[in-house]
């Protein structure tokens, strides 16, 4: 099996915390906005975002919404520990899930473990929910653990009156009333994720209405951002790095956009999370061709797929071939998974612009913007914003990079 060979130590930088945005500005769309054009650097305003993209373009967005998905509970000495919900285990579908109206079971991360001996803990300041947690068993680094409550309200409802935003650690600082709007996108639709697709911050409305004016189609996916983005890579190379896997899902209006999308017309990305949905969307179609759409059973995508696949099959015939299975089963919507990682001498079969913002020192999302601009430019992007003032991370600016 090939598995590129990147020392992660060549992918960092100087980062100084003053340098790390910990609030958001006052207006969305007030952001620097930095232009990577084929080597060509400059900066603006996000607001004038709809003047540096191509008429007949097809815009993706991520409308993924975050849930407050920290939980604080106490122990009857006194102690506390904190659930951390990654994602339903029991039931497994999203919806179902939330739903739920007296007990479901969650994958989760717990702080404060080794104080966690069993039996129930109590959530520590709503007691009319009486908002119990029971763990039920350890799988990897993670814990699956049995939430209940008495009141009859959905579980969608008890995260909205218990929990809180999962802002990033590195912000450094505790959940603030302003995350719960902040840390959100304005099309913000599925609940799912524990972290936000911050490209995405910047639009408003205002911007959206330009860019349609302009005659770029807007379409959405939906991939639930896991706790995973927040992983630092520890290994010393890439190729030791397991990548967490997310769930995602597409509709076929959007597929037979993709598909119908002539020569030179181009996709734009919002965001690193819609980048690997897209882009997974090629190798699925070539799992649904190797298998036919007739015998089709969609796997994850995993982190090395696509440096150990045919990658010359045309993205016509891989979009053509999911098409053609949901055709078959008579699918709208199809519900998929991706483990993909995009490093250095990846080949990009489906995204041509990406707007994002800058991301840490040392990440699988730094890897992913070398790959796309070139492992000789992402330097001198990063350069050029430290030196001009920039704000980086998920509060921080903005980029328009195009390949």
């Amino acid at each position: 099996m090939i598995q590129p060979k990147i020392r992660i130590q060549d992918y960092t930088y100087e980062l100084p915390q003053e340098r790390i945005a910990s609030y958001p500005l006052e207006k969305r769309d007030s952001s620097k906005l930095l232009i990577y054009n084929r080597g060509v650097i400059s900066q603006n305003i996000f607001s004038s975002l709809p003047v540096f993209l191509p008429e007949n373009s097809l815009m993706v967005f991520n409308n993924t919404r975050v849930v407050p998905a920290r939980l604080l509970f106490k122990k009857e000495t006194g102690a506390f520990i904190e659930i951390f919900c990654l994602e339903p285990h029991d039931p497994a579908e999203y919806n179902i899930s939330f739903a739920s109206t007296s007990t479901c079971c969650w994958k989760t991360i717990v702080g404060n473990m080794k104080r966690w001996k069993g039996g129930k803990l109590s959530f520590f300041n709503y007691s009319e929910l009486d908002l119990k947690a029971e763990l039920v068993e350890r799988v990897d680094n993670s814990y699956i653990v049995r939430f209940s409550w008495n009141t009859g309200i959905p579980f969608s409802k008890v995260l909205e009156i218990c929990g809180k935003v999962p802002i990033p650690p590195y912000l450094n600082r505790e959940t603030e009333a302003i995350d719960k709007e902040r840390y959100q996108t304005l099309y913000a639709k599925y609940r799912g994720s524990v972290a936000a697709p911050t490209a995405g911050l910047h639009f408003t409305d205002a911007v959206i209405s330009e860019i349609k004016a302009k005659g770029i189609d807007n379409e959405e996916l939906c991939l639930h951002v896991g706790a995973g983005t927040f992983l630092p890579v520890k290994s010393e190379f890439i190729s030791d790095h397991i990548m967490h896997s997310e769930p995602f899902s597409v509709t076929k209006a959007f597929l037979e956009k993709l598909f119908a999308l002539k020569e030179g017309e181009k996709v734009i990305a919002v965001g690193t999370t819609s980048t690997r949905s897209l882009e997974s969307l090629y190798f699925l179609g070539l799992q649904c061709l190797e298998q036919t759409p007739q015998k089709w059973v969609p796997r994850c995508v995993s982190q090395w797929d696509p440096y150990n696949t045919d990658n010359s099959i045309p993205l016509k015939k891989s979009i053509g071939a999911i098409l053609e299975y949901m055709t078959i089963n008579s699918l709208e919507i199809l519900n998929l998974r991706t483990q993909i990682i995009i490093v250095p001498s990846y080949r990009f079969h489906v995204v041509d612009m990406l707007i994002t913002n800058f991301h840490q020192p040392q990440s699988t999302l730094l890897l992913l913007i070398a790959a796309f601009v070139g492992t000789e430019n992402w330097q001198s992007i990063y350069d050029y914003a430290l030196k001009n003032d920039f704000r980086f991370l998920s509060y921080g600016d903005s980029s328009l990079l195009i390949r």
